[in-house]
């Protein structure tokens, strides 16, 4: 959890009929090149923030979820607003307790702060990433 004093995690759609918030502190931040975030995000990646306790998170409005098997067999729920289709948060079935909310999905974008690379196998020439940002070929272990 976040010490009092540091605000809250908040954002939503683009319309803003979906809306989420957390006390909560990201425990994973990356940018991923899979196939499925590229296909999601139309461009050569996602950017993510990861929290631990999807139960701890509050979110107002009916989003419609569709599932996806990622690039490790595993199923992740995309969660997007119905009315202006943006991406509002991801699900994952192997990890039951964790959500993850789309970097520019936040209300204050630049609270994003990256610390790696996922998935770099996917990657696009055209998709210049930040060199500093360790790299993984697919997920990072554990």
């Amino acid at each position: 959890m976040t010490s009092d004093h540091q605000a809250p995690y908040s954002g939503g759609c683009a319309c803003g009929a979906v809306r989420y918030t957390t006390k909560q502190t990201p425990i994973f931040q990356n940018h991923c090149q899979c196939r499925d975030c590229q296909r999601q995000s139309g461009t050569g990646h996602g950017s993510y923030l990861t929290f631990p306790a999807r139960a701890e998170m509050q979110i107002t409005g009916n989003p419609t979820h569709w599932d996806v098997a990622a690039d490790s067999g595993n199923v992740k729920t995309h969660a997007f607003c119905p009315i202006c289709g943006a991406p509002v948060y991801l699900r994952f079935a192997a990890m039951p307790d964790l959500i993850a909310v789309p970097a520019a999905s936040l209300d204050d974008p630049s609270r994003f702060a990256p610390q790696v690379l996922t998935y770099r196998v996917r990657g696009q020439a055209w998709d210049a990433m930040d060199p500093s940002l360790q790299a993984f070929e697919r997920m990072p272990p554990g």
